[in-house]
C-alpha cells in the first residue's frame, strides 16, 4: 500500500483482508478499533471505504478526562508532565524552530499584550493555549505536538477557572514572553528552559492558592464559553 496520507482511501475490503491473510471479519474488527482511536475515518454508501483522518488530539483528551476521572492519574502528576513535556518541547523548539515559528510566537505575543492592555483577561487565556501550541509546531515533531496539546488543554481549564472566579492573572507575562522568544531565536536551550520552569511553576503556585480552580470538576467540565477548541 506504501505511505498513507490524511485522506486517503484504503484498498476494498476483501482485497485488504486478502493482502494482510487475515478473514474479513478480523479486518472488520480492527478497522472498528482504527477508527475508534482517531487514525480511520469509515463511511457507507458507494463512496464509502476506510479513510485515514487527519490528525486529531480531540480523542486523546478524553483519554486523559477519562483517566482523571477514574483516578488513573491525579491532577498534579498532569501537571507535572506538562513541566517535564515543555522542557523537551523548549529545547526542540531551539534547535528545529524556523524564523516563521517564531514570528508566529512574536506575533502571538503582541496579541496577548494587547488584550492586557484592554483588561480581556480570558482572550489572554486563549492566547496562551495558542502560544504553546505554536511552540508545539515549532518542535518540528507531530507526536510531541500532539502530547503537549493534550496536557494543556486540560491544564488550561484550571487557568481559566481561577480567572473567571478572581479575576486575577499572571502579572509579567509579555515581559516573561518576551524574554523567552529572545532566548529561543539566539538558540539559548538553556535559558528558555529556565524561563519556562520558572513561569510554569509559578502558575503552578497561583493555581494552588485556589483548590477550586484545581479540582477534578474543573478538569471533567465541559468546555465553557470562552474556552474556544
Amino acid at each position: 500500500m506504501g505511505v498513507l496520507k490524511p485522506g486517503d482511501k484504503l484498498p476494498p475490503e476483501r482485497d485488504l483482508a486478502q493482502q494482510l491473510g487475515v478473514s474479513r471479519n478480523v479486518l472488520r474488527e480492527a478497522l472498528r478499533s482504527l477508527e475508534m482511536a482517531g487514525v480511520l475515518r469509515l463511511r457507507k454508501g458507494v463512496k464509502g471505504g476506510a479513510f485515514v483522518r487527519e490528525g486529531d488530539t480531540g480523542r486523546m483528551n478524553l483519554v486523559m478526562r477519562d483517566m482523571l476521572s477514574l483516578g488513573t492519574i491525579s491532577v498534579r502528576e498532569l501537571s507535572e508532565a506538562r513541566i517535564d513535556v515543555l522542557e523537551l518541547v523548549v529545547r526542540l523548539a531551539c534547535s528545529n524552530g524556523k524564523p516563521v515559528d517564531f514570528d508566529a510566537l512574536e506575533a502571538n505575543i503582541e496579541r496577548t499584550e494587547l488584550a492586557t492592555q484592554e483588561g480581556r483577561l480570558l482572550d489572554r487565556v486563549e492566547c496562551s493555549r495558542e502560544f504553546y501550541k505554536l511552540l508545539a509546531v515549532a518542535t518540528g515533531n507531530k507526536v510531541i505536538a500532539m502530547i503537549l496539546d493534550s496536557v494543556t488543554e486540560i491544564h488550561m481549564r484550571f487557568v481559566y477557572a481561577k480567572v473567571v472566579s478572581s479575576g486575577v492573572a499572571m502579572a509579567r507575562l509579555v515581559e516573561t514572553r518576551r524574554k523567552f522568544l529572545t532566548a529561543l531565536r539566539a538558540r539559548n536551550a538553556a535559558t528558555a528552559s529556565r524561563l519556562m520552569r520558572t513561569h510554569l511553576e509559578s502558575v503552578q503556585r497561583m493555581l494552588e492558592q485556589d483548590p477550586g480552580a484545581m479540582s477534578l470538576r474543573v478538569a471533567l467540565a465541559e468546555m465553557q464559553p470562552g474556552m474556544r477548541p
